[in-house]
């Protein structure tokens, strides 16, 4: 092998290995034990970390998550004869769901982009739904970005000037040799609307 391309290789295997020893660091910090660096450095390790890395336990807890949580959008629409239109529920989780049936190789994004932002999303909120810091505010971000790479900017003939979503809350039904007694009712928790800018469109995020 040439030596420029010996050089290529040497130094392209250096970088891979210090992003995974980056990765891997991060990683480690954010699920050990409160420490120095840790302490130092939590808003860094948080904003690395959360949502697509975040670590948790729910397969695992005593009580496993019973209930089929789907995620809606909708947007308003502006039209160019100055009429406005908001159009009906979306269900993005069902998107994905159609994506992955029949799929013997899934994307992580396909299985995990829309569900994990949601958790993120309702873990940086209160139970008022008001965001709790800048994790709050970022996690808005990211739920508005994921609807607009599904909706785009143009719609219906129009183009969405604001989007709102909700989740609609479904527990799973008991199995039929348990006693168990469970309520199918699907609850809905309707978000805000929020304004869509430049930054929220695929293309305009780096502006």
């Amino acid at each position: 092998m040439p030596r420029p391309w010996r050089l290529a290789v040497a130094v392209s295997a250096a970088v891979l290995v210090a992003a995974v020893a980056v990765h891997l660091g991060m990683v480690f910090l954010h699920v050990a034990p409160s420490n120095t660096l840790s302490k130092q450095h939590g808003e860094g390790i948080d904003d690395y970390v959360y949502p697509e890395f975040e670590q948790n336990w729910k397969l695992f807890a005593p009580n496993p998550l019973q209930q089929n949580i789907h995620v809606h959008a909708r947007a308003r629409v502006a039209k160019d004869d100055g009429s406005s239109e908001t159009t009906g529920w979306v269900n993005l989780s069902r998107m994905d769901g159609e994506a992955i049936d029949h799929n013997i190789a899934p994307s992580h994004v396909q299985q995990n982009e829309l569900r994990r932002g949601w958790e993120f999303y309702r873990g940086a909120h209160n139970e008022k739904g008001k965001a709790i810091g800048l994790r709050g505010e970022l996690s808005e971000t990211y739920i508005k970005r994921i609807v607009m790479l599904r909706f785009g900017r143009e719609l219906n003939g129009g183009t969405v000037e604001r989007i709102q979503v909700r989740s609609a809350t479904t527990p799973v039904k008991p199995p039929s040799w348990s006693d168990e007694k469970s309520d199918a009712k699907t609850e809905y928790q309707v978000q805000p609307w929020w304004q869509v800018g430049s930054a929220d469109i695929p293309g305009g995020w780096d502006k």
